[in-house]
């Protein structure tokens, strides 16, 4: 038997490794909190008059290796105008900053959706079962898409799903989004707003 004959015979087979299976989790908006607190200027903003909206209608997924979170993704899909006021304010205020916010500042007419998809996202361990997370991506808002937002979180994991939460803030002007006053004009709404969220995902398909 030739020499490279035997050590065909004698090498062993090698088989690739399998690839990692990835888990898609779907988000879960009525398990889930997710708000915008807007800021208010002038007469009222000494009172504390700041509208908190809460976001009611979105959907969207995650995927990821468990353990490892190889390849993670998200996508977010938010149905612009079932966006409300949900803090005490008085009811022609809410009525004013509900008609405005999708009139004048959203324009839901046009643009009813608002969507986030992410291109990078890091996790790393915090305890059993926990996780920091740091995800990166681009939100397209009132149809100007902005690219590299950062979104630091805490996630926690269990067998039916996942819990995530954290904040982020907004820039209303880079989104093409014009400051608007409301309640007569003694409220001006500032700039920048603070994205809240609390949001549960379960295990899918």
């Amino acid at each position: 038997m030739s020499d490279m004959l035997q050590l065909a015979v004698t090498l062993p087979i090698m088989t690739p490794e399998p690839t990692p299976k990835r888990v898609r989790y779907l988000l879960d908006p009525g398990a889930s909190t997710f708000t915008v607190q807007a800021f208010a200027a002038g007469l009222f903003s000494a009172f504390g008059h700041d509208p908190v909206i809460g976001i009611k209608d979105f959907s969207g997924a995650a995927e990821f290796v468990p353990d490892t979170f190889e390849h993670a993704s998200l996508s977010l899909n938010i149905n612009a105008n079932s966006m409300t006021v949900i803090n005490n304010v008085k009811e022609s205020d809410r009525r004013e900053i509900e008609r405005m916010m999708r009139e004048e500042v959203l324009e839901t007419a046009k643009f009813p959706t608002i969507v986030f998809e992410s291109h990078n996202i890091a996790m790393s361990s915090a305890g059993a079962g926990r996780f920091r997370a740091r995800v990166v991506g681009d939100l397209t808002l009132h149809g100007i898409s902005q690219k590299n937002l950062w979104i630091n979180g805490e996630v926690i994991i269990n067998d039916e799903g996942f819990r995530a939460k954290g904040n982020y803030a907004l820039k209303q002007t880079d989104y093409q989004i014009k400051l608007v006053s409301v309640a007569g004009g003694t409220m001006k709404i500032k700039n920048e707003v603070q994205c809240k969220f609390e949001i549960v995902a379960k295990r899918g398909g």
